[in-house]
């Protein structure tokens, strides 16, 4: 068992706090890794506000990187001083999804057994299994990624979460390639990270759309061609209009209302495909005639995790970046302290960064 300092929320809208935490020696199949960075993201701001589950408290934290400090009893891939990217989706290997050769779709995937706890036992949940604002963490050993131990944690770490599931949703999902025209709705983390994937596939087109001057200066960094500010445009009509009236072969959904993904799905052109990976909350509801879902044909898509791979996408990715193929470092607008993590979501929920990223 270790003390350590982690950042917990104790209940619902209450501040983040640092507090002491433990953490237990690794068991069979487990890891201890030592958090060098962990990027704050919206899913650990909906923890804390009570919009995934009411397990409070909460071990804040999830988009990260580290070095592994101790390894469990059967784990034969890891050792440590490995230096990894932790996921939240460590695939099992033996279901249906696993078995069908598609393990990105995993249906049964791997977190720690052992509860990190508080100092007076209180068992902690940690943020999508992972719990990475802490010295150290606690994670099932799958759900560690070795990637090149050259790359700065503070930009390896983001393929964690946000900026992976933005590129995934471009190249996995969505599939883009040379040629095509790409729309992305919504450019904070996620869609500008769909801006650089839909880059990276080497797409001609790349529209981006926000209604926010800096997101879209933002989205122009990662290789978007051309940006409409919906505040002021039809964002359907300016996408139509940039595509001589036929609408994007891709359009990603960021935002994830109702709104953004009807405009997504006229948007597109006739078999084109919308991927949705923007999160919406479980009450929202979509109405679209159906004729027109019939009759535009193509593909309408959700997006889990950019439906990546760890294993084969950190680092392939991590390499491109070391390559200066993917600028992941503009993602990082700025490095902060444990202790500025409230800071740090008061930030976020303005626009203000892409990411902060808390530094160890």
């Amino acid at each position: 068992m270790t003390e350590v300092r982690g950042v917990v929320a104790a209940g619902k809208g209450k501040p983040v706090e640092v507090v002491t935490i433990n953490v237990p020696d690794p068991g069979p199949g487990e890891a201890v890794v030592r958090v060098q960075a962990c990027g704050v993201c919206h899913t650990d701001l909906h923890y804390r506000e009570g919009g995934i589950s009411d397990d409070y408290p909460f071990l804040l934290g999830h988009e990260a990187a580290g070095v592994v400090d101790a390894v469990g009893e059967g784990v034969h891939d890891l050792e440590p001083g490995d230096f990894v990217v932790l996921n939240w989706r460590a695939v099992c290997g033996l279901c249906r999804a696993c078995r069908r050769g598609k393990p990105q779709y995993c249906f049964d995937t791997h977190n720690a057994a052992q509860p990190m706890t508080l100092e007076d036992g209180t068992p902690l949940s940690p943020a999508l299994g992972i719990g990475a604002f802490a010295e150290k963490t606690l994670v099932h050993s799958g759900q560690c990624t070795k990637v090149d131990p050259s790359a700065r944690p503070a930009v390896a770490g983001l393929l964690g979460c946000g900026v992976m599931a933005g590129i995934g949703a471009a190249v996995n999902t969505g599939q883009a390639g040379p040629g095509d025209s790409v729309a992305v709705i919504g450019c904070g983390g996620v869609g500008a990270g769909s801006v650089a994937g839909a880059n990276l596939a080497g797409a001609r087109q790349i529209i981006a759309v926000d209604t926010d001057p800096v997101k879209l200066d933002w989205a122009r960094q990662f290789g978007a061609t051309h940006t409409v500010n919906a505040g002021e445009s039809d964002t359907v009509e300016a996408i139509r209009e940039l595509t001589g009236g036929n609408g994007a072969d891709l359009v990603v959904d960021a935002v994830g209302i109702p709104k953004t993904y009807t405009q997504a799905f006229y948007a597109r052109d006739l078999a084109g495909t919308v991927v949705l990976v923007g999160v919406p909350s479980p009450e929202m509801q979509l109405e679209l005639p159906l004729i027109d879902v019939f009759a535009r044909g193509g593909a309408l898509k959700s997006s889990w995790y950019g439906d990546c791979l760890p294993s084969r996408d950190f680092p392939m990715l991590v390499e491109m970046y070391q390559q200066g193929r993917l600028p992941l470092e503009k993602f990082v607008t700025e490095e902060i302290a444990l202790d500025q993590v409230e800071q740090a979501f008061e930030k976020m929920h303005r626009g203000e960064v892409l990411r902060s990223v808390v530094t160890l």
